[in-house]
């Protein structure tokens, strides 16, 4: 377990998923064990959205990808590079082709085995600071590798009647709860505003898109995404796809909690 702390603010790390965001004593973040997802944090890579409606194949210039749903990114484990008492950094790396066990087969699901045919590295970085939590990550990879990314942290909720606030209006719990498993799109937005006991702040760098997501009334996950999946049926995912250039690109999401 790593604890990044600078004044009130203390932060815990497990095997790279963020499991605790305390500012003067205010746990933020979704805890394990409690209703609504098993997780607190996690990233969806190299696509974001169901495909076992595509059979789990997923359009890409070199053929096709084996995905499960939200990518295999979240089947690798993290090797932490380094660590100080405010930040802390963290790598996966993937070799094209190498097959990875799928953790929801045989109960949630008929893939076995899944696969992405182009090596990548994916580094995520946290920075504590008496402002807030950032939390960068960085995608490595040969030119014109197709991906996607999206960003899957957690919130943990008090009241009754929280809202997600964006330059466009409010959205209640109601909203996100009817939206069901689909999640509830939030389209060219970069920054918005968790309302509940404390505010929260959630800016975004070079995601451009959020989805919404609960089933629970104690928990809400806001997603920073580069696409939404249900904008297009299960078979032309790809058309989601961003492309690597050649350099490392660089995304960047900012908690900050307010008064």
């Amino acid at each position: 377990m790593t604890k990044l702390t600078i004044l009130d603010h203390t932060v815990r790390i497990s095997k790279g998923e963020l499991v605790s965001y305390k500012v003067a004593g205010h746990e933020f973040i979704h805890q394990k064990g409690s209703p609504g997802w098993g997780n607190s944090d996690t990233e969806m890579f190299p696509v974001i959205g169901p495909t076992a409606g595509a059979g789990f194949a997923v359009q890409v210039p070199k053929g096709n990808a084996i995905q499960d749903q939200h990518g295999l990114l979240r089947e690798l484990e993290y090797e932490k590079l380094d660590e100080t008492s405010h930040h802390a950094v963290y790598l996966k790396n993937y070799v094209a082709g190498t097959p990875v066990k799928n953790s929801k087969f045989p109960e949630m699901s008929t893939a076995r085995w899944l696969l992405w045919p182009y090596d990548f590295e994916f580094r995520k970085s946290y920075e504590l600071s008496e402002k807030g939590l950032e939390i960068k990550f960085t995608v490595s990879g040969p030119k014109d590798m197709p991906f996607m990314l999206g960003y899957h942290p957690a919130f943990k909720l008090y009241s009754d009647y929280p809202l997600v606030v964006t330059d466009r209006g409010s959205i209640t719990l109601t909203d996100v709860l009817k939206a069901g498993s689909r999640a509830l799109q939030v389209a060219e937005c970069a920054s918005l505003i968790l309302k509940d006991l404390k505010a929260i702040k959630v800016a975004t760098e070079g995601f451009g898109n959020f989805m919404l997501w609960t089933e629970v009334p104690n928990m809400i996950c806001i997603e920073p995404i580069t696409f939404y999946p249900y904008s297009v049926p299960q078979d032309k995912l790809h058309e989601g796809f961003q492309y690597l250039a050649g350099e490392p690109v660089h995304f960047k999401v900012n908690l900050a909690p307010m008064d």
